[in-house]
């Protein structure tokens, strides 16, 4: 960066690198070292195909390539995989490899016709008019951040004390995603007030869910989504986080009485889906599949260093589903909770005033628990 720049335009800068597609023709994944961020600090930006990687196991390798030593070591990089060791297998019988093959194909029908009987119920409901609770993809009401994507990309940080977002929790009896969703939730309807945008319907937001086990590292995908319905536009902070804990808990039920096929199979095809509607413009028309991204991805509670240098903070920035111009994604590191908010800029033009009011949304909801003040901040370091 050159001399004189800010945090301000480390953001702007990593929001350019984030716009273009990774080239197909070359390996999936993409490192800049970033020098000259203020107060001799320096930044590493990574970009990752999601058919590689899920959030959850990228962030793991991610921290595997640092070290919890502040001495002079480089450990092996997150990119890096050991190399496969061949193991000598018998040929398979032509019965065994029959029965595999049926299983398998039993295994998808039934993960199809999970989904399928929930999906029909959803879309019955909705015809006869009752209210529909729990996930409610394609349920959503067209907001700002429902704009056609274009090219231009914005981002944003910010940083809540993690000690603190659990005590607001346990007054509420809510979880560190219920405090995240709300307060995610109350400072966008502020910003599209703020805006002249006011969106006079609750947000649908999909939060992805890792199906991995804690050990699980491996390439590829592993991961569903539940489709959230978030606070009423003009809730106070407690109402607002009352009225999130109760639709995640009935959304996360419904996942929860699904295989792990049919929650992969779930996903998958809504995002299909809304792939379709967004290639086709019939997004448009129809409704969304929903509002915004909210996704947390689980980090690390101890310090971490890269040969000598402390790790100060980990601010994701994702990726877009179709036609979702909002992704919100949050990762635990050490003491605090990093937001990383990236926008489509034809929908959010200034995610820094969304994090500004993020914040504010956020203490509103601290005051209202009676905690004591802690520290949070917009990552102006």
């Amino acid at each position: 960066m050159p001399a004189g720049a800010g945090y301000d335009d480390l953001l702007r800068l990593v929001a350019d690198l984030h716009e273009p597609q990774l080239d197909r023709h070359r390996p999936l994944f993409r490192c800049w070292v970033i020098d000259g961020v203020p107060d001799d600090m320096f930044a590493i930006y990574t970009k990752t195909h999601h058919s590689i990687i899920d959030g959850e196991s990228g962030l793991k390798r991610l921290y595997e390539g640092l070290s919890t030593s502040d001495r002079d070591t480089i450990p092996k990089p997150a990119f890096a995989l050991d190399a496969p060791v061949p193991e000598p297998h018998p040929p398979t019988p032509l019965a065994e490899k029959v029965a595999h093959s049926i299983r398998g194909a039993v295994t998808e029908f039934t993960a199809l016709n999970q989904v399928a009987v929930g999906a029909a119920r959803k879309v019955l409901s909705g015809l006869l008019g009752s209210h529909l609770e729990g996930s409610l993809p394609f349920g959503a009401q067209h907001a700002p951040t429902n704009a056609p994507l274009e090219i231009r990309r914005r981002f944003a940080t910010l940083s809540l004390p993690l000690a603190e977002m659990r005590e607001i929790g346990h007054h509420f009896g809510a979880t560190l995603n219920d405090v995240a969703a709300s307060v995610i939730d109350g400072g966008l309807h502020a910003y599209l007030r703020e805006t002249e945008r006011e969106f006079a319907h609750p947000f649908i937001a999909m939060c992805p869910v890792s199906l991995r086990a804690d050990d699980d590292t491996t390439i590829g995908t592993r991961v569903s989504a539940i489709f959230v319905r978030l606070g009423q536009p003009r809730a106070s902070m407690p109402e607002r986080i009352g009225q999130v804990m109760n639709s995640v808990a009935t959304a996360k039920k419904e996942l929860g009485a699904m295989s792990k096929e049919a929650a992969m199979t779930y996903a998958v095809g809504l995002v299909a889906l809304a792939g379709v509607g967004a290639s086709t413009h019939l997004d448009r028309i129809a409704h969304p599949a929903c509002n915004l991204v909210i996704s947390n991805v689980a980090g690390a509670s101890d310090i971490r260093y890269l040969n000598g240098a402390r790790l100060l903070g980990i601010y994701p920035v994702s990726a877009f589903a179709a036609a979702i111009g909002l992704n919100a994604t949050l990762a635990s590191y050490h003491d605090n909770m990093d937001f990383g908010f990236i926008a489509n800029a034809a929908a959010i033009e200034d995610p820094t005033r969304l994090a500004d009011l993020t914040l504010r949304a956020y203490e509103e909801l601290r005051d209202a628990a009676g905690t004591a003040a802690g520290r949070s901040q917009r990552a102006s370091r």
